[in-house]
């Protein structure tokens, strides 16, 4: 019942995202406001779940419904203590082999880029003048691969190289949206 729970909010959140995508609603330089109305819904959600249970984990709920958990929390950008509170949460689930390590990078970093400080492990980027992403700014940068290796993450050289191939292969040339 609870891993449904989770792959129910997040198979919501793709289905408005596609059709907003579809209907040109998508991208906006803004916060599409049914976008963040389902985030709030779903982060609210996510909160009474934390509440009773815990980080929703993989032995509870399976993989798929552990990163729907993940994702929700990703996408709580309006509350940064809600985010603080399920990184806690996900600490806790990582350390007992509840949750994957690359789960907590991004979640991390992802709080420190939104309240201004570095990122530890390189995992969110911002689109350079050129075009091309390239990390924010990254705390001790010398040691960042062993962050990220402990994490299970790749070194920070090999992601953006796949990033880059990525983009490339899209035909766009660039991140960088016309005008």
């Amino acid at each position: 019942m609870l891993a449904q729970q989770m792959v129910s909010l997040e198979q919501e959140d793709r289905a408005l995202i596609e059709d907003l995508y579809a209907s040109g609603e998508i991208p906006s330089p803004d916060y599409h406001p049914r976008v963040r109305a389902l985030h709030r819904a779903n982060a609210q959600r996510l909160g009474m779940v934390l509440d009773v249970h815990g980080w929703p984990g993989l032995t509870n709920v399976g993989e798929e419904a552990c990163q729907a958990a993940w994702r929700i929390a990703m996408n709580a950008v309006f509350d940064l203590a809600f985010m603080e509170r399920c990184c806690q949460e996900l600490l806790q689930a990582v350390a007992h082999g509840q949750a994957r390590g690359w789960q907590l990078a991004y979640l991390e970093d992802r709080i420190r880029v939104l309240s201004g400080q570095s990122q530890r492990y390189g995992t969110q980027f911002e689109i350079a003048e050129d075009g091309w992403p390239t990390p924010s700014p990254i705390e001790d940068p010398e040691r960042v691969d062993h962050r990220r290796a402990a994490l299970g993450l790749e070194p920070l050289s090999e992601r953006m190289s796949r990033l880059s191939a990525g983009i490339a292969a899209t035909g766009r040339g660039s991140l960088r949206r016309s005008a």
